[in-house]
């Protein structure tokens, strides 16, 4: 079954296609991707996680053609961001 991965920092993305195991889940296909080798701050005991856009847990099972995200921490305040907009 073919599923994406993806992941973005700040000054690059990481988007991988690779093929899992039917009854794949989120976890493994994040696992079998080799991100966690590649970027090793991520952290999934405290980052979330979805499904194209959507958020999941680490052991909801993947379905052909998923993308799978990795959501960093929110390092700005939004509302902050907004005010420095508008001014």
């Amino acid at each position: 079954m073919n599923v994406g991965v993806c992941y973005a920092q700040a000054d690059r993305q990481i988007w991988l296609r690779l093929e899992v195991p039917e009854g794949s889940t989120i976890a493994d296909a994040i696992e079998l991707s080799g991100v966690l080798k590649q970027i090793p701050e991520i952290d999934l005991e405290t980052q979330k996680v979805g499904i194209f856009g959507k958020l999941a847990k680490l052991d909801a099972p993947v379905k052909e053609g998923d993308r799978v995200e990795i959501y960093r921490k929110i390092t700005a305040d939004p509302t902050q961001v907004q005010r420095r907009r508008v001014a």
